[in-house]
């Protein structure tokens, strides 16, 4: 997080923040205003970036929270020079942030009654991977993996270049982690009962209809009630409690990052 803020500080800043030569600084404050609603998230961060540029900030809105239009989220104090050299870096860590949190809010409040798993995926953008899983999780969602070496996912691409299922999984067992989980991607019945077999742990039902995945769930329910099953692709607002209302164990979306719209928050000095 700590190389994360100053990198992205350091990007706005480049040689130096022109302002600053010409005049002295003085003692400054403000508020970060919200102009839409939303979910806040980037707390964590904007503290960090505070810790390290001397910022007091008072937070009156703290993640995982929803705000309104309107709303004081934050106010800040410190001198003129850092106060106006932090404030676009401040202001983006907690748009970006928010905006997936906000988005996540509506995905896990729809499947909530359902009780039913809300993950996030590995489609995130390149080195903001942590930063945008941290708002999926402020939003409700839960964590899938962080990358390859998590557990071990068997997707279609990979089922290409796999002869016998079942052995691969059973090799498999004896080189990765005792702890680590093996997922098989089915886009059909037929692979899904074909991984269950294999003894994989979990069965990804991937671009599935509802009806389909009800199959995959009765087969399972019926013959291997151990294994956990996931629902992903076609999962959007429209569509998830379709999916929550099949019986499975968790859905997983990406567009909780890449649909997610920004927010509008801004900083006002008093």
């Amino acid at each position: 997080m700590e190389a994360f803020v100053q990198a992205a500080l350091a990007e706005d800043v480049g040689r130096g923040d022109l302002y600053a030569l010409v005049e002295p600084a003085v003692a400054a404050s403000a508020k970060v205003i919200a102009k839409s609603s939303g979910v806040l998230a980037g707390q964590l961060y904007v503290d960090v970036l505070a810790k390290q540029e001397g910022l007091d900030v008072e937070w009156l809105v703290c993640d995982g929270t929803r705000f309104n239009h309107g709303d004081v989220i934050a106010t800040i104090t410190s001198n003129s020079h850092t106060l106006l050299r932090c404030e676009r870096t401040l202001l983006d860590m907690l748009l970006h942030a928010s905006s997936i949190a906000s988005l996540t809010r509506k995905y896990a409040d729809l499947i909530e009654p359902f009780g039913v798993k809300l993950l996030d995926t590995r489609k995130t953008r390149p080195m903001l991977r942590i930063f945008e899983k941290y708002a999926t999780r402020t939003g409700g969602a839960v964590n899938h993996r962080m990358g390859l070496d998590d557990s071990l996912m068997i997707k279609d691409t990979h089922l290409k270049t796999i002869t016998n299922l079942e052995h691969y999984i059973k090799d498999a067992r004896k080189v990765i982690p005792f702890t680590a989980k093996i997922e098989v991607e089915a886009e059909t019945l037929f692979v899904a009962q074909e991984a269950m077999r294999a003894k994989c742990d979990i069965v990804m039902c991937d671009n599935m209809t509802p009806a389909q995945v009800e199959e995959v769930v009765a087969f399972r329910n019926e013959n291997y009630p151990h294994i956990l099953l996931e629902a992903s692709g076609n999962i959007s607002l429209e569509t998830i409690v379709s999916y929550a209302k099949t019986g499975v164990d968790a859905i997983s979306s990406g567009s909780m990052i890449h649909q997610a719209n920004w927010i509008d928050l801004s900083m006002k000095i008093d």
